[in-house]
């Protein structure tokens, strides 16, 4: 009665993650679906992990499946194999976001309740990542889908503004730093001084009032994309670590279930 208990108990383990791999699989296929319309370098980035994601996830879980009601010792194996890559995935996705984000918190700006981000504290991978023309031309076109800046535009005053608590991207691209000493317009639209001299900052050069452009060529929204990169990371850290624990658990139960399987050949043998 045990082994059979054991054995459903996985294949129960393994209808649970199937579906979800199901889902996963299905939020990137609806990522490029054509009734969407044109597919954006946004959807192409969000959508080849999620169904690669998706695909391995299933693959393990009707491998298991299988292997559990059918006494599969073979297709068992393989899901212990392919379990065992996700965990060793999960595991180094876990360590390699830590290393890559573990600095800067953005630095605070006197009389401002946002913080401003330099793309120098982030690691040198991180940097190169985002100063890649490829890379950077792919999460531009994700900003601006977005609309991470048009949702700052609510005709506030300079007081509201300035003590607004600003997400790290706004930050970085909704205005020009503020060492530029720029005048407030608007949120979006900020004048130069009298007198002002390019040059002592790129960024400031950088800033246009052209909506479509604004400070998204700005090193400052490079750094200020690493600054929300790290938060959603930490916040997927969690996700990770309860996937990592439920992949541990049905991996145990994927061993029993293996072990489940040999007695039953050895006692069909011994009859």
């Amino acid at each position: 009665m045990a082994p059979r208990c054991s054995n459903t108990v996985f294949a129960v383990f393994n209808v649970v993650t199937l579906l979800l791999g199901a889902a996963v699989l299905a939020a990137g296929i609806y990522a490029s679906a054509p009734h969407r319309g044109a597919t954006t370098d946004c959807d192409r980035f969000l959508r080849t992990p999620a169904i690669v994601l998706g695909v391995a996830i299933m693959v393990a879980s009707l491998a298991g499946l299988v292997g559990a009601c059918c006494r599969g010792s073979a297709l068992l194996w393989i899901y212990l194999f392919l379990t065992g890559l996700l965990i060793l995935a999960a595991l180094c996705f876990a360590g390699f976001a830590f290393a890559v984000t573990n600095a800067s918190a953005g630095q605070a700006v006197s009389g401002r309740g946002f913080r401003e981000y330099r793309l120098g504290d982030y690691s040198s991978w991180l940097r190169r990542t985002v100063e890649d023309g490829r890379n950077w031309g792919r999460i531009r076109s994700c900003l601006m889908e977005a609309k991470v800046c048009r949702s700052l535009q609510s005709n506030r005053t300079l007081d509201e503004f300035v003590n607004a608590n600003l997400s790290p991207v706004q930050s970085g691209c909704c205005k020009p730093p503020t060492a530029c000493n720029f005048t407030y317009q608007n949120e979006t639209y900020w004048t130069k001084p009298p007198g002002y001299v390019s040059g002592a900052d790129p960024d400031c050069d950088a800033w246009s009032n052209e909506q479509l452009e604004l400070c998204y060529g700005c090193q400052s929204c490079k750094a200020g994309v690493l600054g929300n990169l790290k938060n959603s990371w930490k916040k997927i850290a969690f996700v990770n670590a309860a996937f990592v624990v439920l992949l541990v658990v049905i991996y145990g139960f994927g061993c029993c279930a293996l072990r489940n399987n040999r007695r039953h050949k050895y006692s069909l043998v011994g009859k």
